[in-house]
């Protein structure tokens, strides 16, 4: 069974973005590349701040909508240590 992932990036910007994945590293390179999302396109530099894991693909896009609906305090709160 192969673990899914919620991460939030912080863009160069400051703004955050939210994406779930099987593979975190992979998917960071595609959104530096410029063939991840199109929102963090041109955004860089992209760094993440958050990442948790989730059992499935289902529960992980349940908490990035989540996370998606969260105001921006809340979001910045998940990205402390």
């Amino acid at each position: 069974m192969t673990t899914w992932y919620v991460y939030l990036l912080r863009c160069g910007d400051g703004t955050l973005y939210a994406g779930s994945t099987n593979d975190v590293e992979a998917r960071l390179a595609a959104h530096r590349s410029g063939k991840g999302a199109r929102y963090t396109r041109g955004r860089g530099p992209l760094a993440v701040v958050h990442c948790e894991s989730h059992p499935d693909r289902a529960a992980a896009l349940r908490r990035e909508s989540a996370i998606k609906r969260m105001p921006r305090a809340a979001k910045l709160t998940l990205s402390r240590p």
